[in-house]
């Protein structure tokens, strides 16, 4: 049905960790450009939340309820909320977001991420970004070292994949090397000027965290604090 936003190109789901699963995607924002997008999926005992969820073919969708049953998802950034009608209205999820999502008005969060508390699954941080045009959280989950996960505000680009031609011309002119960046687009469209984000990810790298995967680009398997870091001191 033409109901909901077309399925893009994506993989196979993928196991990162204990009880950590990822689905490497894409989203084509017009007719020219295709970029990467990335989905995790967290699961508490039979229970999945799927975090900046994308929507997936027939046969991912089996690999994903192969592993758990799909009860939630969570919008942490607010360019992100395309797919979201699509699990809550065909797979009834719960719907976690911060409150004042208006790029994508609907659907209205049931449970509105405010603390650690809010979070449906155990094990895990929520970092709530302070001032910013639209809300934009973190996800520390504790465990092998720590995984971050981020929707734009802190991406790794470990290389291009999913990205169409014109993609790849492009993310090196706009500011999206190959490594680990804070989302420049996400600096100018998000925060207002004069908002203080140094002293923020300041706060966000007391963490402790060996992974990093953001809404965009590639999973940074080791040494991601020191990654972060580094983005954070060029930026600012």
């Amino acid at each position: 049905t033409m109901k909901y936003a077309p399925i893009f190109p994506h993989d196979d789901l993928e196991e990162i960790g204990q009880d950590v699963f990822m689905v490497r995607g894409s989203f084509k924002p017009n007719s020219v450009v295709r970029f990467s997008r990335n989905m995790a999926i967290i699961r508490s005992g039979q229970e999945l939340t799927l975090i900046n969820p994308i929507r997936v073919n027939d046969r991912v969708e089996k690999q994903i309820k192969a592993v758990g049953k799909i009860e939630n998802i969570m919008r942490t950034g607010g360019f992100h909320g395309l797919d979201d009608p699509y699990y809550v209205e065909v797979h009834n999820t719960k719907m976690f977001a911060q409150q004042g999502h208006t790029y994508y008005r609907e659907p209205q969060p049931d449970i509105v991420l405010k603390t650690t508390a809010d979070l449906p699954f155990p094990k895990a941080e929520l970092f709530c970004f302070e001032g910013l045009n639209q809300p934009e959280s973190a996800l520390l989950i504790e465990d092998d070292g720590g995984l971050l996960l981020t929707c734009d505000s802190i991406q790794h680009w470990g290389n291009r994949s999913h990205c169409n031609l014109l993609a790849r011309i492009l993310l090196p002119l706009i500011g999206f090397p190959k490594t680990t960046l804070i989302g420049p687009a996400w600096l100018k469209v998000m925060v207002p000027k004069g908002t203080d984000l140094l002293s923020q990810f300041k706060k966000l790298l007391e963490w402790k965290f060996e992974r990093l995967l953001g809404a965009h680009g590639t999973l940074l398997s080791t040494d991601a604090h020191e990654a972060v870091t580094n983005a954070v001191e060029k930026t600012f």
